[in-house]
């Protein structure tokens, strides 16, 4: 049997070009565009003036700063700074994998039990993020056939933590006990009654021991986001349960963040061991979630130790939210009174308030500008935030750059000492 010699290409400079390797054509048009929408929803806003756009900061930047959350100015101190840097060299950039894998570490560990420790609850859990803290904290602790019970001026990780819950939610006015016990009346399953210690915009105070003694005749768990609270409230900043007497009950659980008045990054949750012990066990955004950054835990747990040394941060933060309500008022603006850190000055509109914090920041003041849906009752202001390293020189610019910088409608009342 014999066949056909193949056929072989000549090598060298005698072979032929080879043809251009053929591109991929590109896939076809959509019928329709599927996020048209987006660009439906980017005028709306553009329209109400609700545009929010990102804007980076510069590490010289050179102004005072009422935007941030960093109440102890503890963020850049040196002892808290060193140790996030010997964090980083000595446990690397990340932690690897979520706290029930490689996630968890020395820092870790010692963190939960110099929070759970200082603040007086039983146990400490520490998440990557404030807000996963509190959505954890929320669906972990409601059951099927359960209630929760919602104030309306909730800070969004525990909205979202109602939406992602399995138990049903009933949302009850601002700070508002008789409200919690008419909802919690005639349902006898399990409630929890989810509440924040001091609401982040206005910075006003929940009546947590009222709270507490409705939950108690309801049988009902008490949640407590005290993000705004812990640092700064309670002997030594020891938090808003600990101020209220509530801290190491049975029947309370506390969210903090680390991120505010600790000046670093993360969040935790305190209460009982039994409820730490199910959170482990329970809570996605632990179970799933990267585990915090040893960095940001060393950072965090070296704020704790000078917030011990130095206890006097705390009462400093509040005293300077108090002096610009004081002074912010005495020139003729509608300031809300801070019951901790944060304070707000009403503006008379979207539109105002973004020009009004535009021009502040263009003067050298850093201030945070609320518009809806970021404010639940529609009424957009500035956010201030007060700092316990503030000296009197820059709250005093910072009033004066405010008081220039207004609208001329935001002045509720006639300035008793000029503008």
């Amino acid at each position: 049997m014999t066949t056909d010699p193949q056929p072989v290409a000549p090598a060298g400079p005698l072979a032929p070009p080879q043809p251009p390797a053929s591109q991929p054509s590109p896939p076809p048009a959509p019928a329709r565009d599927p996020f048209a929408w987006i660009d439906e929803h980017a005028a709306t806003r553009r329209r109400a003036g609700l545009v929010r756009t990102l804007r980076p900061r510069t590490v010289d930047a050179r102004v005072v700063d009422l935007a941030g959350n960093d109440y102890l100015g503890l963020t850049r101190h040196p002892e808290v700074t060193r140790a996030a840097a010997d964090a980083a060299l000595s446990w690397g950039a990340g932690s690897t994998g979520s706290r029930l894998v490689t996630g968890t570490t020395g820092l870790h560990a010692e963190l939960e039990g110099e929070l759970a420790g200082f603040s007086g609850f039983e146990a400490a859990l520490v998440f990557a993020s404030g807000y996963a803290a509190n959505l954890a904290a929320v669906t972990a602790l409601s059951a099927p056939g359960g209630l929760i019970v919602s104030d309306t001026g909730n800070h969004a990780s525990l909205i979202d933590g109602c939406r992602l819950a399995r138990a049903a939610t009933e949302v009850v006015a601002h700070r508002d006990p008789d409200a919690v016990r008419k909802a919690l009346a005639g349902h006898d399953g399990p409630a929890v009654v989810v509440t924040d210690s001091v609401f982040s915009v206005d910075g006003d105070a929940a009546p947590l021991a009222r709270h507490a003694e409705v939950c108690r005749t309801a049988g009902a768990a008490l949640l407590i986001d005290d993000a705004h609270g812990f640092g700064v409230l309670g002997e030594g900043g020891r938090g808003a349960a600990h101020a209220a007497g509530l801290a190491g009950a049975p029947d309370v659980v506390c969210t903090v963040t680390l991120s505010k008045a600790l000046g670093s990054q993360g969040g935790a949750v305190l209460g009982p061991a039994r409820v730490v012990e199910h959170l482990v066990n329970a809570a996605r955004t632990f179970i799933f979630d990267t585990g915090l950054a040893p960095a940001a835990a060393a950072g965090a747990l070296a704020a704790l130790r000078v917030l011990r040394r130095e206890p006097q941060r705390a009462g400093r933060a509040a005293a300077v939210a108090r002096e610009l309500y004081d002074r912010l008022g005495a020139a003729g603006l509608d300031a809300v009174a801070p019951d901790a850190c944060v304070l707000s000055v009403l503006a008379p509109d979207s539109r105002a308030a973004v020009r009004w914090a535009a021009d502040c920041r263009a003067a050298g003041l850093a201030v945070a500008c609320f518009r809806p849906p970021s404010v639940p009752d529609g009424i957009s202001r500035l956010r201030l935030t007060a700092r316990a390293d503030l000296t009197g020189d820059e709250i005093a610019r910072a009033v004066e750059t405010i008081v220039r910088a207004a609208p001329p409608e935001a002045f509720r009342t006639p300035p008793t000492g000029g503008r």
